[in-house]
């Protein structure tokens, strides 16, 4: 009984969220929505080997039950991950767009837009795999995103991608690798230190031996906190471009949260006006009396929205997307006058009113995590071979993997805490670069796989904003 309510309630759910668009539009939105999970099934498949390389290549674990136990992993993190930190990295990914304005242009100028963002990912995502380069799934969609805003600002004069945002991912992008690599140099030399008497922890694994229990076991939790904290930090990433297809085809379902009344948060915005009002009376900020006047006009169009008008819900949505906007221009002010404690209750006070346009229908979380899962089942091996053979001239070893990993699980997960999309393949790949280091030097690296990781690390970026662009300029002669 309680499943056939489950499936005739969400029968009814979807009827209604999709009975506005046509023929041609719901085929059209079916496959951007196909092109989404494609995306996550490939992203799945492509980082599979970042968990999974180290257990399999030290034989802790045969190639089925690892792929199956990440798989499932994967999964966990990314079902839980906005109960655990919130939607910041999905979020992250949607700011990166000029989506306010994408959904005041017509249904065609968003759909040859999204089309040419998720080809353009899948496209590189598969020509890396398929020649065995551990490429970063984050730099293609983030490329592909760039280069997508770039060209929509170009003909619609509107606003382009959030540099601001486009550089703190970049940043993040950048230094979380050299992190890796670092971090994973002093652990190996911590565990030679320390872990003197027992030198099994860094022999090579042999043919026909299999490791110690305590080694298989460090090795088996590694690889599953890889799994987890790569579908928090990957799956969110999907998640924020099933929003922009959403918000791109629903415009009048996703400008504001569907499942609360706006007319609710007007007690909310009452006490924002007055906790600002009085920081601004005692500070003076220009910013903060800014913000004061926005959550007046926020007020007033609130009240006066009619519920079926798509434009009075975008300005709505503008007028919250300004306010924390404002707020974090005064957090960025060294010299704004607004103490820490102030800050701390400004923030408090938006928090609930961000979560009418900072929101997550259950059903696209459950769709991303299962695609993610799916993917990682299939299409591990080129990448495992590169990253167990291939990065180092010696054979990995069982210290070498498990620091390697349990690097790369703290950087992911700290990233997923602050927001920021990292790369799995990058901080991986560098773990395992700086564990041969620490071995045997620089001269233990293999120099023709480094060149090509690195060559498809700093071609990634400028290839997939090309391609965004000269996919949207091809579709926009369609529209």
């Amino acid at each position: 009984m309680v499943i056939y309510t489950f499936v005739v309630q969400s029968k009814r759910y979807f009827m209604d969220l999709f009975q506005s668009l046509s023929g041609v539009t719901l085929i059209l939105l079916a496959l951007c929505l196909l092109a989404v999970c494609a995306f996550e099934f490939i992203n799945g498949f492509h980082d599979t080997a970042n968990a999974v390389a180290t257990v399999i290549y030290t034989k802790s674990l045969k190639p089925v039950h690892a792929v199956m136990y990440s798989g499932l992993l994967n999964f966990l993190g990314m079902a839980t991950s906005l109960y655990l930190i919130g939607p910041k990295v999905a979020m992250g990914i949607l700011k990166l767009m000029p989506i306010n304005d994408m959904m005041a242009q017509s249904s065609g100028v968003g759909i040859a837009l999204v089309f040419s963002i998720l080809l353009s990912a899948i496209f590189w995502n598969l020509v890396t795999w398929y020649f065995g380069i551990p490429c970063s799934s984050s730099h293609t969609l983030i490329g592909s995103l760039i280069g997508g805003g770039m060209a929509f600002q170009y003909f619609y004069q509107g606003a382009g991608p959030n540099w601001d945002k486009a550089f703190e991912i970049g940043r993040s992008l950048l230094f979380s690798p050299l992190f890796g690599f670092a971090v994973v140099i002093l652990l190996m030399i911590f565990l030679r230190i320390v872990v003197k008497k027992n030198k099994v922890l860094f022999s090579e694994p042999t043919e026909d031996t299999v490791p110690p229990l305590w080694i298989r076991a460090i090795l088996f939790a590694t690889c599953g906190l890889v799994s987890f904290f790569h579908g928090q930090n990957d799956g969110q990433k999907g998640l924020g471009l099933l929003l922009v297809v959403l918000m791109t085809f629903l415009p009048l379902k996703f400008a504001l949260n569907p499942s609360k009344n706006i007319k609710d948060v007007l007690p909310q915005v009452e006490q924002t006006i007055s906790t600002f009002s009085q920081i601004a009376a005692t500070t003076g900020n220009i910013e903060v009396a800014k913000s004061v006047e926005q959550a007046n006009q926020l007020k007033m169009q609130i009240n006066n929205l009619n519920v079926g008008d798509t434009k009075e819900k975008f300005q709505i949505r503008k007028s919250i997307s300004t306010l924390s906007k404002n707020l974090e221009t005064i957090e960025k002010d060294k010299e704004s006058g607004v103490s820490k404690e102030q800050l701390a209750t400004m923030t408090k006070s938006i928090k609930p009113i961000k979560a009418y346009i900072d929101f997550t229908p259950l059903w696209t979380i459950l769709l991303i995590s299962f695609c993610l899962g799916l993917g990682t089942m299939i299409g591990w091996k080129r990448i495992v071979i590169t990253i167990g053979e291939k990065i180092g001239k010696t054979h990995l070893t069982y210290a070498q993997g498990a620091s390697a990993e349990l690097v790369a699980a703290g950087t992911i997960g700290l990233s997923s805490y602050f927001g920021l999309p990292v790369s799995t393949t990058h901080v991986l790949s560098s773990g395992i670069a700086g564990s041969m280091v620490a071995a045997k030097g620089v001269k233990n690296l293999q120099k023709g796989t480094i060149s090509n990781i690195a060559l498809a690390w700093i071609l990634t970026l400028p290839v997939t904003v090309l391609m965004a662009a000269a996919l949207f300029f091809f579709f926009h002669l369609f529209v």
